[in-house]
């Protein structure tokens, strides 16, 4: 064994006393070693729960209290600002949105009219008198659903101006009234009416009215330069019928179109039952319950019934209409035992323009010129001014 080579020279007061301290530790008696108390040995779990971290470097320091409550304040408001923003400036803009469509409406006015029509008002039994633009559009609120479409309310309201003044020139009027305020001539009701019906939605509906009004302010249709008979109704069964099918009276104007527009709406279709005891009675004719009726029936061009004939009995299409209380002249007759099954299409005498068929016109894009010129045919557009000058000099 190669002793390992001492450097010469005096040695340091370390390597005296290192060595002395081995001499002396082999000179005492070996001692016992004995666990600390408080380091026994504990399971493996519990040995993991206190295990302490260690890190590279120095161990981490404990923030100071103040320093973390600033911290963790900054944080808070950092991640609340945005939100207080949005619900401060969000409830701003949602409140100002509120209060602009609580805006009241303001109501559209009526243009001037030239002449008053006197109406007979049947429930308050007085003569009222109402200036011409304002009585048109009483009467479209009263026979055109509110919610059709502007187009179709301005042809309505067209034909209900040129009914007034072709009434007032042509017509059977009293010494108290020009017209009634019922289906006897136009149904007219008036502001206080309106209201009761249309509740809340008044004025814009009677805004909306009073628009196709004053679109049309003035205006009437003319045949030959002379006023028509406007004639309307509801609903057809797909067509139009002649005037003298249905009245006495032939019209030129008012010839049989198709009006494919109405199939579909909600009076197109509709069925009564009767027993054949009702039937006979409303008929005035008698009409065995026992047996099958001898049924046969003809047909105008506006495919309406011409004529019934019923268990021998000739009755026109009209007359069955008006006392069985039908909705239509189109109708077929289906026999059930002791019961007569009556199907209609259509609502109205069928004459002149369906309104449904102009609120379907308008809903393809067609103008009311489109839609009065389509019902009645070969008239013009004129004004009161021109037609009827000795209604306006009043």
């Amino acid at each position: 064994m190669k002793k390992r080579p001492f450097k010469t020279g005096k040695p340091t007061k370390l390597t005296k006393k290192t060595v002395q301290e081995r001499i002396n530790a082999k000179m005492k008696p070996p001692t016992v070693l004995e666990a600390p108390k408080h380091k026994t040995v504990q399971p493996l779990s519990l040995l993991k729960k206190h295990k302490k971290n260690y890190y590279l470097g120095n161990s981490p320091k404990k923030w100071p209290l103040p320093t973390a409550i600033i911290l963790v304040s900054l944080l808070s408001i950092i991640l609340f600002i945005p939100t207080l923003i949005v619900l401060t400036f969000g409830n701003g803009a949602e409140k100002e949105a509120t209060s602009q469509e609580k805006e009241p409406e303001k109501s559209v006015e009526l243009e001037s009219s030239p002449f008053s029509v006197a109406v007979m008002r049947s429930n308050l039994e007085k003569v009222e008198s109402v200036p011409l633009e304002t009585y048109v559009a009483g009467v479209v609120a009263s026979e055109m659903p509110a919610n059709f479409e502007m187009e179709a309310l301005k042809a309505q309201a067209l034909a209900a101006r040129t009914y007034i003044v072709n009434y007032k020139l042509h017509g059977d009027i009293t010494e108290e009234a020009d017209v009634t305020d019922t289906v006897q001539h136009q149904v007219y009701k008036g502001e206080t009416e309106l209201k009761e019906i249309f509740g809340d939605e008044y004025k814009e509906k009677m805004n909306k009215i009073k628009e196709a009004v004053n679109a049309t302010k003035g205006e009437v249709l003319t045949y030959k330069k002379e006023p028509i008979t406007p004639a309307f109704f509801s609903t057809s069964n797909g067509y139009t019928e002649n005037s003298e099918d249905y009245w006495k009276e032939e019209l030129p104007y008012l010839r049989s179109v198709k009006s494919h527009w109405d199939e579909g709406t909600p009076k197109f279709l509709d069925q009564e039952t009767y027993s054949i005891e009702q039937v006979g009675q409303a008929l005035s004719t008698n009409l065995p319950a026992d047996k099958a009726l001898a049924i046969e029936i003809s047909r105008t061009d506006g495919k309406r019934v011409a004529e019934l004939t019923i268990n021998g009995e000739a009755f026109t299409g009209r007359e069955v209409r008006e006392k069985l209380k039908l909705r239509s002249s189109d109708f077929t007759i289906e026999q059930k035992d002791d019961h007569l099954v009556f199907t209609t299409k259509g609502y109205g005498h069928g004459i002149g323009m369906s309104q449904y068929g102009a609120n379907g016109m308008a809903k393809e894009g067609k103008t009311y010129k489109d839609i009065v010129n389509h019902y009645y045919k070969g008239v013009e557009i004129s004004t009161v001014t021109d037609t009827a000058p000795a209604l306006v000099a009043k």
